[in-house]
């Protein structure tokens, strides 16, 4: 529901039950970020939800992952039902009508959506390492790999492609070395075990062409309504670290592509970041700055990004200051941790002197809010407790069936479907391994030839009273005294050849290939992932 370029909310009531207020997010700071928190069956989902329909209605286009499957009933009317229709009066919701979003359905697997995929080159080397919890000499293996690619147009694009490259710098250790700092064989193994760690876990789906184009998650639609691009994420969740690494992926892609607009009437995509602990866990200082720095510059390039998690602790400090539009659910306080956590979340919003936020988050119904938004220039609101609003659309998943004839009618149906396997570094590193082996097999062949020609020519002027002249003038001297049927032999000199190893063949044919257009080093952004203009 909108008003005045306002998202409402819900409905927030004084104390004493006498007057109620409607509680908005502006669009003009939904780009300001946000966190949404609350223990499990608080209502999280539904509050996004909720903001996904306005969003949309806004014509700002959202992104979401589903990790449970009941996000996916924006894509159908919603139904009748008692509980729902009571909290609209309740707030004064009227009308309460129903409808139906724009969705997109999405899926690293292709089962439930179409197939999102990203290469190795645009994931770069910082995320992939964090994929792989790469050790510190691991992820210097990992980027001298990258480098050597850009530097001799080998284009990684699938874990092939990455194996390949390795098995390259194994046999040429020796030589890369010294061209681009210690590669220990130990480490490439290491990284070649994660590899095949990650085939299991299902990665190798996610790598590969075609590659998502950012322009497909950020539609409207001919009425002009944002597309709700869902992703998947119940089978996704099995391997937390990839889901973490993918959607910390995109939010670099849109930083990298997306152009400078400055302040706007209202976001050009909004992200959600559902269960955002897992971004953070075990994360490294220098991944957690850079999230940080990502947070806080992208809001110029118009992406408002929000954070739903159970917990504000799950968020570090640095990216949770970043967060300027908060709803908080209700959280339990038994343990010190969880006390700590209701402490820290209360402490995060402007007082309001009718209620004390500590009690109040301990005592929040399902459904029920604590709300702030930032009002006019970018001033938090003063907390309110809030009824959050019934969903238009259906509450719960769609079946099987329904999902199914959503993904046919899909803009997007039969762009990313079909996968695309061109020629990158597995095909070129052994097209030219199989070069420089056919090479040197014809370079023996050629020396065997030879010696063994010689060793005739040999045999031929060393056997005993050979004269190859009819002149028997020629055996006498001047005085007439026979000469010596013994001939000094003479031996060619054998002209050795340098015999070229396998990887000097391919070190020189990279760099003839530096020379060329294609050869350029690539310029890499924040996130390791590759700039392009958008």
């Amino acid at each position: 529901m909108i008003k005045d370029d306002h998202i409402y909310i819900g409905t927030s009531r004084h104390p004493d039950d006498t007057t109620q207020k409607g509680e908005y997010l502006k669009l003009k700071y939904a780009n300001r970020h946000g966190l949404i928190t609350g223990a499990t069956g608080t209502g999280k989902t539904v509050t996004l939800q909720i903001l996904a329909e306005s969003f949309s209605n806004a014509g700002v286009p959202v992104f979401c992952a589903d990790v449970k499957g009941d996000l996916s009933g924006l894509g159908i009317k919603g139904d009748y039902k008692d509980f729902l229709e009571k909290r609209a009066a309740t707030i004064g919701l009227d009308p309460y009508e129903f409808q139906e979003f724009p969705v997109i359905f999405w899926d690293l697997f292709g089962e439930k959506g179409h197939r999102v995929r990203t290469t190795i080159t645009e994931m770069g080397p910082l995320l992939l390492s964090r994929l792989m919890d790469a050790t510190d000499a691991q992820e210097g293996v990992i980027n001298i790999a990258f480098k050597i690619a850009d530097e001799n147009a080998l284009p990684l694009l699938d874990l092939k492609d990455l194996l390949a490259m390795l098995r390259y710098m194994g046999e040429n250790a020796s030589e890369l070395s010294g061209l681009y700092g210690n590669i220990s064989k130990s480490s490439i193994g290491a990284i070649q075990r994660d590899i095949l760690v990650l085939e299991q876990q299902g990665a190798e789906n996610f790598f590969g062409e075609p590659a998502l184009d950012i322009a497909d998650i950020m539609r409207t639609t001919n009425d002009g309504r944002g597309a709700v691009s869902i992703l998947a994420a119940d089978k996704l969740m099995m391997n937390p670290r990839l889901y973490a690494t993918f959607l910390l992926w995109l939010l670099s892609e849109l930083f990298e592509q997306l152009p400078e607009i400055g302040d706007s009437d209202k976001p050009r995509l909004v992200f959600f970041f559902d269960e955002a602990h897992l971004l953070f866990d075990e994360a490294p200082k220098i991944l957690i700055d850079r999230v940080e720095q990502v947070v806080r510059l992208i809001r110029s390039k118009g992406v408002g990004v929000y954070f739903v998690t159970q917990n504000p602790l799950d968020v570090p400090e640095t990216v949770l200051s970043q967060l300027g539009n908060r709803i908080q659910h209700a959280l339990r306080a038994y343990t010190p941790r969880e006390q700590k956590a209701v402490k820290v979340a209360a402490s995060t919003f402007r007082p309001n002197l009718d209620f004390d936020c500590f009690e109040a988050i301990t005592q929040l119904g399902v459904g029920e809010a604590l709300v702030s938004t930032l009002e006019s220039k970018g001033v938090p609101s003063m907390v309110q407790r809030t009824l959050v609003r019934p969903p238009s659309s259906r509450l719960g998943p769609l079946k099987d069936s329904e999902r199914d004839d959503v993904i046919r009618l899909s803009p997007v149906a039969a762009l990313y479907d079909r996968e695309v396997d061109r020629e990158s570094a597995f095909e070129i590193l052994t097209e030219r391994a199989k070069k420089a082996a056919d090479r040197e097999e014809r370079a023996r062949e050629r020396e065997a030839e030879e010696k063994d020609k010689e060793m005739s020519e040999s045999r031929r002027w060393t056997l005993p009273g050979f004269d190859d002249d009819d002149d028997d003038e020629d055996d006498y001297d001047s005085r007439g005294r026979k000469r010596s049927t013994r001939r000094k032999t003479t031996r060619r000199k054998s002209t050795k050849r340098r015999r070229q190893s396998v990887g000097e063949a391919a070190l020189k044919s990279a760099a003839r290939s530096m020379a060329s257009s294609f050869g350029r080093a690539l310029v890499r952004g924040i996130l390791g992932s590759i700039k392009k203009g958008f």
